[in-house]
């Protein structure tokens, strides 16, 4: 069955638990930007993302995979739509090609669902610190696009140590930001507030700049030319944790970072710029305080289970005790009552959390990965890892859906490990144990 639903129809059946929704724009649409002239940015409530872009640049078996994941099964009826005739066919055609029968399209489309106010929508919260190349693209021309920055804005390139990377193509306008000037390389914590002051004084950055980050991590050369520090989104999230710690209020983060930005066709260059020093970054650091937490603060969360979840962002390998997860951390194991919280294959790696176009997954599922595991915006919830660099990236990720209490534990596995006797650790599987 290959028919149309109305508006009408599809605004009765949006409970319906037979019912799966698909939406095939990009990302950015789905997380709120309003693009192709729609009045509204988001997505029809309970709609699963499926960008159809995804059929040109996936294998065939892995589109089988993710289709099951997010629920479009022959078994089930199906309503696709866009904002393009041809976008909602393409996946149709694909899904005939696999057996499906009960597909139907919302022929009016996602414009005319967004031109009705009364019509209820989704969206990320904090979607527009979650930018799209396109939005850049217009800004670095002189643009004003939904969401501009009011003031004045830097980007930056970031990366762990390897100014090579930055100094052989970056997008048109990026300074370097090295990770390395943010965090202290004895313990990989956050600096002092007076060299946190220093660093950013000397990278022209205020308290009332735009600051937006990127980081490269797929594209180039496959044998990798600067092993293990290919982390580049991974850096960037770190980075902006530690710049909200500090109090920039307007961090933005480039979704799919310097790899999407190519893959756009986008053009990059090769100038090493050099950033426009400032005399004072306008507020006493840390501001924000609250979003970074030490050893006694991550105790205080373990004790109430209830209230709050100390979450490990680590492999499952890691968190059994199987492997460390790093070189320089000889101790395996986990923080003793934490909840497990996933990252991907390994210390340098997020699939779990990323889109198969190394964008953020769609926001529904990781909130439902976590509400899985006990892990709900109502607690105070604190993310860990082996130094912080993962715990960020969803630290982040919990920032745009608007978690209010949120923060990551910066000593992380690193810390805890090198003190069994006051810091209890637990090795094997937990009993009844959620993957998030």
């Amino acid at each position: 069955m290959h028919s149309a639903i109305s508006t009408h129809e599809l605004r009765r059946r949006l409970t319906d638990p037979d019912l799966t929704i698909v939406d095939v724009r990009a990302m950015p649409a789905y997380n709120g930007w309003r693009l192709r002239g729609a009045a509204r940015g988001g997505h029809i409530p309970g709609a699963v993302a499926f960008p159809s872009s995804w059929l040109s640049s996936v294998e065939d078996a892995e589109v089988e995979w993710l289709l099951a994941s997010k629920g479009i099964v022959p078994s089930r009826e199906i309503v696709l739509y866009g904002d393009s005739a041809e976008d909602v066919s393409a996946l149709r055609t694909r899904l005939v090609d696999l057996s499906h029968t009960g597909i139907r399209t919302y022929e009016e489309g996602w414009v005319e669902w967004a031109a009705h106010e009364t019509l209820s929508l989704e969206r990320l919260p904090k979607y527009d610190k979650l930018v799209h190349t396109e939005w850049l693209r217009e800004v670095l021309d002189g643009g004003q696009p939904e969401a501009a920055p009011v003031g004045p804005f830097l980007l930056f390139h970031v990366n762990f140590g390897v100014p090579e990377e930055y100094e052989e193509s970056h997008i048109p306008g990026a300074l370097y930001l090295d990770t390395n000037r943010l965090e202290n390389p004895d313990d990989w914590n956050r600096r002092s507030p007076e060299e946190l002051e220093e660093t950013l004084c000397s990278l022209g950055v205020t308290t009332d700049t735009t600051v937006i980050l990127y980081g490269r991590d797929t594209e180039g050369d496959a044998n990798e030319k600067w092993p293990g520090r290919r982390a580049g989104q991974i850096s960037a999230t770190r980075a902006a944790l530690i710049l909200r710690y500090c109090g920039v209020d307007d961090i933005r983060l480039l979704d799919g970072g310097y790899d999407r930005w190519v893959q756009a066709g986008n053009p990059l260059e090769t100038v090493v710029r050099e950033p426009t020093t400032v005399t004072s970054f306008g507020v006493e650091i840390p501001r924000r305080p609250q979003v970074i937490v030490d050893i006694e603060e991550a105790k205080e969360i373990l004790l109430d289970p209830d209230g709050a979840a100390l979450v490990s962002v680590r492999t499952w390998n890691e968190h059994i005790g199987k492997v460390s997860g790093y070189n320089y951390i000889g101790a395996a194991g986990r923080i003793a009552g934490d909840v497990w919280g996933n990252c991907g294959s390994d210390a340098y790696h997020m699939q779990h959390y990323r889109n198969v176009d190394n964008t953020m997954r769609a926001y529904p599922e990781i909130a439902a990965n976590w509400e899985e595991a006990g892990i709900r915006a109502d607690k105070w919830v604190a993310f860990y890892c082996g130094t912080g660099w993962r715990a960020s990236e969803t630290w982040f990720y919990a920032y745009l859906m608007g978690w209010p209490r949120i923060a990551v534990y910066d000593g992380g596995w690193y810390e805890w490990s090198r003190d069994p006797l006051n810091n209890p650790i637990e090795v094997g599987e937990v009993r009844d144990e959620l993957a998030a």
